[in-house]
């Protein structure tokens, strides 16, 4: 009698602690959600920031292309010399680093 009494007693004692486990896990499973839910907020403020700055850049540059494309267009001489000269000096750029690297293996 007092094996089925313990029996008993330890049965209902295990029964709590899952209860009690139950409860704890359910508590963890809502704290998780919340969490989780706060941050798929975060990141999608995050990617409406970067999508409106990035539409924001996108805009400049094609603003910009378009002021330089027309400048070209109403002074196409001033464009070739103002291109010619970068090439040239470009070119000269080269050769001079091509000069002083090909001087300083020789020594």
């Amino acid at each position: 009698m007092a094996d089925s009494n313990l029996a008993q007693d330890t049965r209902a004692t295990i029964e709590a602690q899952i209860i009690e486990l139950r409860n704890e896990m359910g508590r963890l499973s809502k704290s998780l959600q919340s969490r989780a839910s706060d941050a798929a907020e975060e990141a999608e403020d995050a990617f409406e920031t970067v999508k409106a700055r990035a539409n924001g850049a996108a805009k400049t540059v094609r603003r910009q292309a378009h002021a330089v494309s027309e400048a070209i267009g109403d002074n196409p001489g001033t464009a070739a010399a103002v291109l010619s000269s970068a090439g040239v000096i470009g070119l000269l750029v080269g050769f001079a680093a091509g000069y002083i690297l090909a001087s300083g293996s020789r020594r």
